[in-house]
């Protein structure tokens, strides 16, 4: 009978979720493509150096195979963690600027981490 009772508990256990903010980031210019017609810059604020160049890669390409404008909030799958944040584009002549903000990381361990302005 205890046997039963044990590996029910362990069938039907949750993983512990558990929040943290954190009020610090890396900040800078991740990802740059030159093209013939034009150059895209990706930075990121407020990123998390674990995943910031892989993030801003995929910024990138998210925004670039989608219609977003500046301000919208995008989620990003990176490969051990998904990261929601805000974009701001700004296009000039032949310069276009992609700033990222990370709003929140959520962790495949459980873990999910808040940016909160100090």
């Amino acid at each position: 009978m205890l046997a039963v009772l044990l590996v029910g508990s362990f069938a039907f256990a949750q993983e512990s979720k558990k929040i943290s903010t954190y009020n610090y980031g890396y900040n800078g210019m991740e990802y740059v493509v030159m093209g013939t017609n034009e150059t895209t810059i990706v930075s990121t604020f407020n990123s998390k150096h674990q995943i910031k160049d892989e993030v801003a890669a995929k910024v990138y390409y998210e925004i670039k195979d989608n219609n977003f404008t500046t301000g919208d909030t995008i989620i990003i799958n990176a490969n051990n963690a998904k990261v929601t944040g805000k974009c701001y584009i700004n296009k000039r002549g032949k310069l276009t600027s992609i700033n990222f903000y990370y709003e929140k990381v959520e962790w495949d361990n459980g873990l999910t981490e808040i940016y909160k302005k100090a």
